[in-house]
């Protein structure tokens, strides 16, 4: 009997050990086979922290390899304040390394770390700095504290400052692009992000061999502009000592190449430092600062739009440098037009030069009516008004030619703005456009594509998206000779002859003062005061375009004379362009 129990009690203890192997044998096949490859994913999910890797946004640089906007890395710290209550390495001990390092109190870094674990126990994320620079990030590494880490984070510079920022414009917080250059070229300058993965062991240590790219980042390229850095610095230097000195609310320069339509310098004022933008908002609370009023703002140009209208007219075989016209202060149309000149005086016997010199106002409206109002509207397009340039700058205006042009395309201005457009009044240009318009005329009538890019430069150097560089023809080059040797004239026996001569060149200008709209329909008593011009005159390399809104110390385009000089001069000395071999021409101006 007594054998009997024993035989059954070891039966039992077989068969328990029996069940209990079969159930931790199918607890490891469950585990290990079964379910083993979503137990490693959780388990890897656990371990596993995604990190991006940043595609570096390409850099922006001058015609001459001046670096305008460049990238660098600034670094965010990050900590596991879990790890960090446990770790040897306490927060006090390392708060007292940190503080000094980023400026920050010691225990206020203690008290964020143990705050975060006393809200939640498995807090494992919080900043300690965000976009520390390279070296304040070396210190910190350097301390080898196990429970910090590092997240590295693209950053934009503007080595020249507020040279050229107001084409460069800048990026947002987020690196993404806000204004200038830097939006609406983004598709060349942008790069794309890749990420990785790796492996991060209990005590929070990334595990060494286990980062895995899942996706290559990509550089963006860089941006070469057709801009001259140390002229455009010289430019907005010398557009700002006289817009403060005239008082003027804001005044643009541009600059541009005549043979090829490139822009070397194109000035603001007031303008913005990129690495200072709100600096710019608090000066100008209206945004107005932070961009290119040369392309964003049109305005009336006032009478240097008498050179385009009259280089039509030449163009159309209406009229000569010798043609006659009598000029009263005051004309009057049938139809009930009215235009007078900005002073008074009698009755003038006036050639079509001497209208320019004069800036007769009467005179060049008896001078347009010899053309169409749709031959003229026709013209103006031949020159690129009513669209925007070939830059197509962020936010760039198109300009105002008028409203309501019937079936036919005849442009349905009243008489009044018949004969106010063709001395530049009732339109609206950019500064950009005006510049254009002198560069086709100095190039012998053919317009060259306005160009602020010269291209976006490759890893391998080759240039992509390069600006176009054939011109077209707009007016002849007899009529575009002679429209210039007229303005010529108006720089030797003009008002401001002493003030814009520049010694050894022929000098060709044309002056403008403009009323401003006050916005209902008038004008106001504000003047946008101008003078655009070419050099030397007997061979145009360069166009030089000088606008200065309510100059309240100077409102007549006197005040640009200066500006128009000086830059000019600095101009053809920077490209050592050959002095003028001959005099200016000597045109009759009266009859």
């Amino acid at each position: 009997m007594p054998r009997r129990i024993a035989r059954r009690r070891l039966v039992l203890a077989a068969l328990l050990v029996f069940v209990l192997v079969a159930v931790f044998v199918i607890r490891l096949v469950d585990i290990q086979v079964v379910r083993a490859e979503t137990l490693n994913e959780q388990a890897v999910d656990k371990r596993s922290i995604p990190e991006t890797i940043l595609g570096t946004r390409g850099d922006i640089y001058d015609s001459t390899g001046v670096m305008l906007a460049d990238s660098v890395l600034r670094y965010d710290i990050t900590a596991s304040p879990k790890t960090a209550v446990a770790s040897e390495v306490t927060p006090e001990i390392a708060a007292d390394q940190l503080g000094p390092i980023l400026g920050q109190n010691p225990a206020d870094i203690v008290k964020a770390l143990r705050d975060a674990v006393a809200a939640d126990p498995d807090s494992d994320y919080l900043y300690i700095a965000k976009k520390v620079d390279v070296d304040a990030f070396e210190k910190i590494r350097e301390l080898e504290i196990p429970w910090l880490y590092f997240q590295s984070q693209p950053s934009r510079t503007y080595p020249n400052g507020a040279v050229a920022g107001n084409l460069v414009g800048f990026v947002g917080s987020d690196n993404e692009p806000q204004a200038g250059l830097e939006l609406s070229e983004d598709a060349c300058l942008a790069g794309t992000d890749g990420s990785e993965v790796y492996e991060r062991s209990e005590d929070g240590v990334r595990i060494p061999g286990s980062t895995v790219t899942t996706k290559q980042a990509e550089n963006g390229d860089d941006l070469v502009l057709t801009i001259e850095s140390d002229l455009q610095w010289y430019v907005q230097q010398t557009l700002a000592k006289y817009a403060q000195q005239y008082g003027a609310k804001w005044g643009v320069v541009v600059v541009q190449e005549v043979k090829t339509g490139k822009l070397v310098a194109v000035a603001d004022y007031p303008t913005v430092d990129p690495n200072n933008v709100d600096a710019g908002l608090q000066e100008v609370p209206d945004g107005s600062s932070l961009g290119s009023r040369a392309f964003t703002a049109p305005f009336e140009p006032g009478s240097t739009f008498k050179t385009m209208t009259t280089a039509s007219l030449l163009d159309a075989g209406l009229i000569s440098p010798s043609t006659h016209v009598t000029a009263p202060y005051r004309y009057t149309t049938a139809d009930g037009a009215d235009v007078n000149d900005s002073e008074f005086h009698g009755t003038l016997n006036l050639t079509t030069t001497g209208m320019l010199i004069e800036s007769s106002n009467t005179g060049m409206s008896q001078l347009g009516l010899l053309m169409s109002p749709e031959q003229r509207y026709d013209y103006m397009l031949k020159f690129g008004l009513g669209e925007r340039t070939e830059v197509d700058f962020g936010a760039e205006a198109t300009g105002y030619l008028g409203e309501d042009w019937d079936e036919d395309g005849i442009p349905d201005w009243d008489p009044q703005t018949n004969l106010a457009s063709m001395f530049g009044q009732g339109i609206t240009l950019s500064a950009v456009q005006v510049a254009s318009i002198y560069q086709t005329i100095a190039n012998g009538g053919v317009r060259m594509p306005v160009s602020l890019v010269a291209g976006c430069r490759l890893p391998d150097g080759t240039l992509t998206d390069a600006a176009p560089t054939e011109g077209t023809r707009v007016i002849s080059e007899s009529a575009a000779r002679t429209t210039v040797d007229m303005l010529e004239n108006v720089a030797t026996k003009g008002w401001l002859a002493n003030q814009v001569e520049i010694p050894g060149y022929r000098v060709a200008i044309k002056t403008g003062t403009a009323q401003q709209p006050d916005g209902n329909g008038g004008y106001s008593k504000s003047y946008l005061v101008s003078m655009a011009g070419t050099a030397p005159a007997d061979d145009p390399q360069y166009v030089v375009s000088v606008n200065l809104a309510d100059p309240v110390n100077m409102n007549t385009s006197g005040a640009t004379a200066p500006i128009f000089r000086d830059v000019m001069t600095q101009v053809l000395k920077a490209h050592e362009v050959v002095p003028s071999g001959s005099s200016s021409p000597d045109l009759p101006a009266e009859f």
